[in-house]
């Protein structure tokens, strides 16, 4: 079990893909993510294994949840600053975590 006041300290945020793109500096297929958190965060790079349901062209635009406060992330060759969040499906890739109705960037997972 863990308090409330640990759960607090992890800052998962929804943000929109701006960016996305095959990761050609990684070891597995990936992609590469580039999220506006909006303008009190400002836009962080996820590189994220999705390449089994997801399309980079289809994820643009679209909101997804991500932890903002861990520190930065050698993936491959590039740096991670946001770890993209996901439940795995039956065969264990990830399915994103997305709001079902849009909502104002930077928003706090409460």
């Amino acid at each position: 079990m863990i308090s409330y006041s640990d759960f607090e300290k992890v800052d998962i945020r929804v943000g929109t893909v701006v960016e996305a793109k095959l990761n050609q500096k990684s070891n597995k297929p990936s992609l590469y993510l580039v999220i506006d958190f909006g303008n009190e965060i400002g836009e962080k790079k996820s590189s994220a294994q999705l390449t089994k349901h997801y399309l980079p062209d289809e994820l643009i635009g679209k909101q997804v949840a991500a932890v903002i406060n861990f520190p930065p992330k050698q993936i491959g060759k590039m740096i991670s600053e946001s770890l993209v969040l996901g439940f795995p499906d039956n065969d264990g890739y990830p399915v994103l975590v997305m709001p079902s109705i849009k909502i104002p960037n930077g928003g706090k997972l409460f």
